[in-house]
């Protein structure tokens, strides 16, 4: 069952990675290049501070600190204990794919990229949905498009990427979760 998985896994992923041409290489490095979206989250901060101000923006910034930080360890965590080789590492694969990415790193489940970027998608999509109501539906799909680069320049396998974006999205919802509890006791209760 786990062997047909990862070959169908490892399947999917020379059909997707293939795709890819000499044409659209710079694009998909532009967009898997983590400092691509610092002009993004900039903007959702001011319209996290617009809505709710300086102090629910304090909060905001140190629960996205203390989230990103939390992905990032569960990732680690994951891809030293599962150690899954990288598609670019993978004898079998690699000779197959196209390979862009500026590295290719040792374990790859489950995506990094993935998992921070859904959890900041549904984090300040759930935070900004009363005053925005269709930004939620453009941060995933702007999390997809990151999460696909991954397997694009030839560093993940598709599994990596959904199980990372899952693990995101559920990262993301407890973190807003706990912003909404900070907000009510600390930033609603102190202004009566």
């Amino acid at each position: 069952m786990i062997d047909q998985l990862i070959l169908n896994d490892q399947e999917l992923f020379l059909f997707l990675n293939n795709l890819g041409t000499p044409t659209w290489d710079a694009f998909w490095l532009l967009i898997t290049n983590k400092l691509t979206f610092i002009p993004l989250y900039a903007l959702l901060l001011f319209f996290i501070y617009k809505k709710f101000g300086l102090k629910t923006l304090a909060f905001s910034v140190l629960l996205i600190v203390l989230m990103v930080t939390f992905t990032d360890q569960i990732t680690n965590l994951f891809k030293d204990g599962f150690q899954r080789a990288r598609p670019c590492r993978q004898e079998g694969v690699m000779e197959k794919m196209r390979f862009i990415a500026v590295r290719c790193g040792k374990y790859g489940f489950f995506s990094g990229h993935a998992s921070n970027t859904m959890a900041a998608a549904v984090f300040a999509g759930l935070l900004l949905k009363p005053y925005y109501k269709n930004l939620i539906f453009i941060l995933l799909f702007w999390s997809v498009i990151v999460a696909y680069s991954r397997i694009y320049v030839g560093v993940h396998y598709p599994l990596d990427v959904v199980c990372g974006m899952t693990f995101g999205a559920l990262s993301g919802f407890m973190f807003y979760k706990i912003l909404r509890y900070v907000i009510k006791r600390y930033v609603l209760e102190k202004s009566h």
